[in-house]
């Protein structure tokens, strides 16, 4: 698309990036130390923090990748999504109040923190603080991946660069990224999560009605579909598109695993009161289920418009959202939901590059017990330096890795999952859970999800063998199932570790 041929697209995604950088520029301001440049002061609202939990969760991972993999492997790729429907109160009863309460009792920035104040032990928190890195890389490289095919479709750089496109595009977005999230961090992303909440929650009703209009309403997609030499009647079937472990994997995944998941799980430390915690489900499911609405209308709307030659076969299935909101809603829509899929993209970025910076500068210097720089300047300003190293190699990594942005998610949610899904939330509410334990879980989750991704997927060692898994199984459910075991197991033949005083009284709580 050249750049003036639509331009109300183009005017109001350059007035809402102006919107990210003033907000930047006034978030800067207010970042005067490391409490406020990783938990925003931890004095938010309620609704300002839902907001942000679920803007954190529902980025371009759901809005550019969840219509692509639909694409792909039909609906079978809806069982990413589903457990949206009792996620947010699982998220909520189990780790969150005393996540929160622990940051009452002890400073606690991140979840390497609640790690190493839950267990007493340096070994399990340094653990914990690596598996954040490897998930932070893979997932900020998804978003910046989603940003660059969103930059593409505005500004139309595939015809300005046909052989780079990609990589230029995604260069843009990482610059923007890097801008507000160093000047302004936290702060600056809880405050883009209001607005791109907000935003997304209005526009995802007019996406779906849009995408039910152009495919002539459900009976009619559905039949342009199943009638369809390159679809057919698979692509509907829940359980047709991919082998059952995988859609069942998904499922395990994306409902257990969001258990384990830092960019969510630190938004609830900025929390300013914890009693409140109550109406969250109500607040974070809710906006979520209005969200999972563009990924189900675009999902089948591309089909079907396809099937029935309206849109020539798409070359990346990614192009599917971008796609279908050029050709066939009204440019004011398209630009606000671009503008929103762009704050969306953005607010989790600026989630994973602190979380990945936190890591650095704080988690992993205590786990080898270091001594911490006490200067508040000088902790703001590494943790601007590890902003920048964070992205940048995300960036990289998500470039070579070459696949669709929600496989790219995936793998990052389900190595955060393996590795911190058991150890929190059984952790945080059975006593008898050993520091052993805690360590043997997160090495198990890490180690095996990083691993079978890599085997599964390499192929400049052609000497390694695949993984020994039936087919369709996915590595980071396999991951997160045995982190579980070996939780179990490894309590139960060790001895009891009480822990501390005041962090037994907030388990009891």
């Amino acid at each position: 698309m050249p750049i003036l041929a639509k331009p109300l697209i183009v005017g109001s995604s350059l007035l809402y990036l102006a919107l990210i950088v003033g907000i930047g520029l006034w978030a800067a301001r207010r970042t005067h130390n490391a409490k406020d440049f990783f938990v925003a002061g931890q004095n938010l609202g309620l609704v300002v923090t839902g907001l942000a939990t679920m803007s954190a969760a529902f980025s371009g991972f759901v809005f550019i990748g969840g219509p692509g993999l639909t694409y792909r492997m039909g609906i079978s790729s809806l069982f990413i999504a589903v457990p949206v429907g009792f996620t947010a109160g699982l998220l909520c009863w189990t780790v969150a109040k005393r996540l929160r309460l622990l940051a009452e009792a002890r400073e606690t920035f991140t979840v390497p923190d609640a790690i190493l104040h839950r267990y007493g032990c340096r070994k399990a928190s340094g653990l914990a603080a690596v598996a954040v890195l490897a998930g932070t890389v893979a997932y900020l490289g998804a978003q910046l991946q989603a940003l660059g095919v969103l930059i593409e479709a505005i500004f139309g750089t595939r015809e300005a660069f046909p052989e780079h496109s990609l990589a230029v595009a995604m260069a843009a977005g990482l610059a923007i990224v890097l801008f507000y999230s160093i000047a302004g961090g936290m702060v600056a992303g809880v405050y883009t999560d209001v607005v791109q909440g907000l935003l997304m929650m209005a526009a995802a009703l007019a996406v779906f009605f849009y995408a039910l209009k152009a495919g002539g309403g459900l009976e009619k997609i559905g039949r342009s579909i199943v009638d369809s030499a390159d679809f057919g009647p698979g692509f509907l079937d829940p359980l047709g598109g991919v082998p059952v472990f995988t859609a069942l994997g998904f499922f395990f995944v994306f409902g257990v695993g969001n258990l384990g998941q830092p960019h969510m799980l630190h938004k609830f430390y900025m929390l300013g009161d914890v009693r409140k915690l109550k109406w969250m489900p109500a607040v974070l499911g809710g906006g979520q289920t209005l969200c999972v609405l563009i990924w189900l209308g675009i999902g089948l709307a591309v089909p079907s418009l396809v099937a029935s030659g309206e849109l020539a076969p798409l070359v990346h299935p990614d192009d599917a959202s971008t796609t279908f909101l050029l050709n066939y809603t009204p440019q004011l829509l398209t630009g606000l939901v671009f503008a929103g899929i762009l704050a969306a993209i953005m607010s989790t970025a600026d989630s994973f590059v602190n979380i990945g910076a936190a890591a650095l500068v704080r988690d992993l210097p205590r786990a080898f017990g270091w001594k911490l720089e006490q200067e508040e300047r000088r902790q703001l300003f590494w943790g601007r330096v590890a902003v920048l190293a964070v992205a940048v190699v995300s960036a990289v990594f998500a470039y070579l890795y070459g696949d669709l942005i929600a496989l790219l998610g995936t793998f990052a949610f389900g190595t955060f999952g393996a590795a911190l899904a058991p150890a929190l939330a059984v952790g945080l509410n059975w006593k008898r859970v050993t520091p052993t334990a805690a360590t043997a879980s997160i090495a198990t989750g890490l180690v095996l999800s990083v691993t079978l991704e890599f085997l599964s997927r390499q192929t400049f060692l052609p000497f390694l063998p695949k993984p020994p898994l039936p087919p369709g199984v996915l590595p980071a459910a396999v991951a997160l199932a045995a982190s579980f075991m070996v939780l179990f197991v490894v309590t139960t033949i060790t001895k009891p570790v009480p822990p501390d005083e005041d962090v037994a009284v907030v388990m009891e709580l």
